[in-house]
């Protein structure tokens, strides 16, 4: 056995990414086809495996890398922070769950707002923390995304929101449910405003996000392989009784379907969007003229 066979096959060295999709390692382990990738080539190629194309999860400022033309992006509302109006409790305290989440993926909650340019079109964009306790969406969550439609209203340009969770913060009962209502009407004053309202549905996508704001854009865009829908395949087929068709609840099954709009590798994502957001704005310029 070579060296380099011993330095592909040495475990140390060939570590899991962890739940936001961050290489950890020298070399990364793809989940889905077990590919030994190197670290830097695979932040290079945007978390995608360049043998079978999977696309691995990302943190929120990766995507917004990713996205925003360079040196144009900021984030906002960073100030806002998860509390327990419910005292929750049951295996751990839900304080010293929102303290271990802020040590791992920093305090800003499960979503993360920017504003910045794509190719010069300036947008404002709520993109979720997967790493952060699961994506999940509780009050702050569901505040940063009203804020997050309410930059793109204040400056009269395009919102996006990338998706990447597994549904509502059951730490925070209704008021975490009470999100999917808050969210979904704000969306009504971009509709009134005549905005662009973009969704792109990331792996996974599920529960209470998705059975709210997540569905009401005016384009939703989905990457390869993404799991998207409320209860998940398993629970499903045990609660039918059925075997599932191939790919259930995956972005080309829902693209198949008609249930989403397109799927979209994370490589044509910026040049795609920009000329969507050109088209989408223009018409809004002709409706309000």
């Amino acid at each position: 056995m070579s060296w380099f066979t011993r330095l592909i096959e040495t475990p140390k060295n060939i570590l899991k990414s962890n739940d936001s999709g961050s290489p950890e390692g020298l070399w990364v382990k793809c989940p889905s086809c077990s590919e030994a990738l190197y670290n830097k080539e695979l932040l290079r190629n945007g978390m995608v495996c360049s043998k079978c194309n999977h696309h691995m999860r990302m943190s929120a400022l990766q995507r917004a890398e990713l996205l925003f033309d360079t040196d144009t992006f900021e984030e906002k509302d960073t100030e806002l922070r998860s509390q327990d109006p419910l005292n929750f409790k049951d295996k751990k305290k839900y304080k010293d769950r929102i303290k271990d989440a802020g040590k791992k993926s920093g305090p800003e909650d499960s979503i993360r707002n920017y504003v910045g340019d794509i190719n010069g079109r300036t947008i404002s964009a709520s993109i979720f923390e997967f790493s952060y306790m699961g994506g999940s969406m509780g009050a702050v969550a569901g505040e940063k995304i009203v804020r997050g439609m309410e930059h793109a209203l204040k400056r009269g340009c395009p919102y996006l929101l990338v998706t990447a969770s597994g549904g509502a913060r059951m730490q925070e009962g209704v008021l975490s449910l009470m999100q999917m209502a808050k969210t979904s009407a704000t969306v009504n004053q971009l509709n009134a405003a005549k905005l662009p309202f973009i969704c792109l549905l990331t792996d996974p996508t599920m529960g209470g996000v998705s059975a709210s704001h997540a569905w009401l854009g005016d384009v939703i865009l989905a990457e390869p392989g993404a799991l998207i829908g409320f209860a998940g395949p398993r629970v499903i087929q045990e609660t039918v009784g059925q075997k599932l068709p191939e790919g259930f609840q995956r972005s080309d099954f829902l693209l198949e379907h008609g249930l989403i709009d397109d799927v979209v590798s994370r490589g044509d994502l910026r040049d795609y969007l920009s000329t969507l957001l050109n088209h989408l704005t223009d018409r809004s310029y002709r409706q309000n003229a």
